[in-house]
């Protein structure tokens, strides 16, 4: 490539902003992939947690209470294990949440606004429907606090269940419920940092307001590094913890706030610069400036994604499932699940909410035209797809944690997301297979066979 040779245009830059957008980026399709291996891992070991919870002194809840304590000087923090994890390590897998939602929002699909009206639309009916659902089941006393608890959608397993069927899902199916999670998830942390945070201690968020400006000034500043940022996410992670507000918060602020464009102009020129010098003269100064402006040239946060996400995918969010999901299933539990409002409410809710809202919400913004979904999506992979969103596990069992203090309402509750996002896999599943190809097309464009023949007489204008 010669020194007068331009650049290929980056993600991003004004070379493409206009360009349509591919159903599968190579970024996107790595996310995907490594959201389905999380989804095969999280199923096993939620299946172990159980299993280990109903195994008679097998010391499920004694180890994951068990406390641990960080201590430097005078100051100390004092955390079970399950507490660790569901407040410091999820905050990676929140991270990786606000990377990802960051985005899409600024370089991927959800920068087009008709493309993403669907998805938005859907989300909400899908939040706000199980809300009232389970309002009808529990509308008063301590159960009421667990309305947010099936507002959720569990990407890794939505994810995995749609590649199971290969070729035979759409794409663009595939697009639209990865965006429906993110809006969804848009909407749920903003429930839980508005309404389940006890009591505020003014100081520590002020602090914390203050680390998220030191943030914004940071990305501002073109900072490619991911040192600052880091150090910063961690200080924000304690003064979020001190403020009051649920910690995980902080991770959502770092990867909303974390770069995602690269905006530094001439990182290329130096990448071409330094990469030439080493071939040119190899030592191991102009190597280090080398690796640096090959760094340079990638934005920071695809850089933390990349580092965070297999760690989040693949290690915390499966403990995860392990450490909240047991929960002892002998006849007494389940007759008193059987009966309880919790219970059934997050299991109707799951089900029937999320099908109701995400159905109908969409299917209206299709109607009136204020959004489409491209490809080859018909309604009934629409109405299948809304099935399967009922599958609220991780983010519903975090949310149970938060709701509930009463250890009875929590197992009903964690009964209810287990049932609940069972049946909505399997129904969704079937649904997908035996309905998906049945209803009509949900966009009016379809590029399915040649253009129609004109009525009228006609002459080849290739003819000689």
């Amino acid at each position: 490539m010669g020194a007068g040779t331009p650049l290929p245009p980056r993600p991003g830059s004004r070379g493409i902003a206009s360009a349509p957008l591919p159903y599968f980026s190579p970024r996107l399709k790595r996310f995907l992939a490594e959201e389905s291996s999380s989804a095969a891992v999280l199923l096993g070991c939620t299946i172990a947690g159980l299993l280990w919870a109903n195994i008679p002194g097998a010391g499920y809840e004694a180890f994951w209470t068990t406390e641990t304590m960080v201590r430097v000087g005078s100051w100390e923090m004092v955390l079970d294990l399950r507490h660790w994890l569901n407040d410091l390590l999820m905050s990676v897998f929140f991270l990786t949440i606000g990377l990802e939602i960051s985005r899409e929002v600024t370089v991927g699909s959800l920068r087009d606004r008709r493309t993403v009206v669907v998805p938005a639309f859907g989300a909400l009916g899908g939040m706000a429907v199980p809300a009232l659902l389970y309002f009808s089941f529990s509308p008063s006393g301590p159960a009421a606090a667990g309305w947010a608890i099936p507002m959720s959608t569990d990407t890794a397993f939505v994810i995995g269940i749609l590649a199971l069927f290969g070729p035979r899902c759409p794409d663009q199916l595939r697009l639209f419920l990865l965006a429906l999670s993110i809006v969804d998830d848009i909407g749920t942390i903003t429930v839980m940092a508005v309404f389940y945070t006890a009591q505020v201690s003014l100081v520590a968020l002020a602090v914390a307001i203050l680390l998220v400006v030191v943030l914004v000034l940071l990305r501002r500043a073109g900072v490619w590094q991911l040192g600052p940022y880091v150090a910063t996410g961690l200080a924000l992670w304690f003064a979020v913890y001190a403020s009051g507000v649920h910690p995980t918060l902080a991770g959502v602020l770092v990867g909303l706030l974390v770069p995602v464009v690269q905006r530094d102009t001439h990182a290329h020129e130096r990448l071409r610069f330094y990469g030439r010098a080493v071939i040119e003269h190899a030592d191991p100064v102009r190597a280090r400036l080398a690796s640096a402006a090959v760094r340079a040239t990638v934005p920071a946060g695809d850089r933390l994604q990349n580092a965070v996400h297999p760690f989040s995918a693949l290690f915390v969010v499966p403990l995860f499932g392990m450490a909240n999901a047991g929960v002892r299933l002998d006849w007494q539990v389940l007759h008193g699940a059987l009966t309880s409002g919790v219970t059934l409410g997050v299991f109707v809710a799951l089900i029937a909410g999320d099908t109701i809202g995400i159905s109908v919400l969409a299917g209206l913004t299709l109607r009136t035209g204020l959004g489409e979904l491209p490809g080859r999506v018909r309604y009934g992979h629409l109405i299948g797809g809304a099935v399967l969103a009922g599958i609220g596990f991780t983010i519903s069992l975090f949310l149970t944690d938060l709701a509930f203090d009463d250890e009875s309402l929590r197992a009903d509750a964690k009964i209810g997301v287990l049932a609940g996002s069972l049946v909505a896999a399997v129904l969704g599943s079937l649904l997908l297979r035996y309905l998906g190809e049945r209803l009509p097309l949900c966009s009016l464009e379809t590029t399915e066979g040649p253009p129609p023949l004109p009525s009228g007489p006609w002459r080849d204008p290739t003819a000689a």
